[in-house]
């Protein structure tokens, strides 16, 4: 098994914004975000550790500002967590190896998909094109593209 984890190098890699959202709980602006719009196939990956999140199988567009997706890729890599900030009751997601913040989760997404809404940063993710897979070390997951 790969080893996933948060290192003081991969922190040290980080823009200000993706710490500030993955270290700090902060959110980035909705629509002016890098994968907000991306409709490319591929992986997404946590920003610090590498954890496999999601794939733009299960991205949609939820018209919210961030990139939502229906169900992470491996649901052991992402931990819920209750967030009471801001005066509202949330479903916090973190990744469970590098414990970067993610975004929320919440039950209003598409009903043929399950019906949730993973509403996660930009910041927090890597995108890895379905082509780069094998190069960047998740060759693995190579198969689930294979019916797209």
């Amino acid at each position: 098994m790969p080893d996933y984890r948060k290192t003081p190098e991969a922190l040290a890699r980080l823009t200000p914004l993706q710490y500030r959202v993955t270290q700090e709980s902060a959110t980035e602006r909705p629509f002016d975000n890098e994968f907000h719009d991306n409709h490319r196939v591929g992986l997404y990956v946590d920003i610090v550790s590498g954890e496999p999140l999601f794939t733009s199988m299960d991205k949609f567009d939820s018209g919210c500002g961030w990139p939502s997706f229906a169900r992470p890729v491996e649901s052991s890599n992402v931990v819920e967590k209750r967030d009471t900030s801001h005066g509202m009751l949330r479903t916090e997601v973190r990744s469970k190896h590098g414990d970067s913040h993610l975004g929320h989760v919440f039950d209003d997404g598409p009903r043929e998909l399950g019906g949730l809404r993973y509403c996660i940063n930009s910041a927090s993710l890597r995108f890895i094109p379905l082509a780069d897979l094998e190069k960047e070390g998740y060759g693995e997951y190579r198969k689930l593209f294979e019916h797209t």
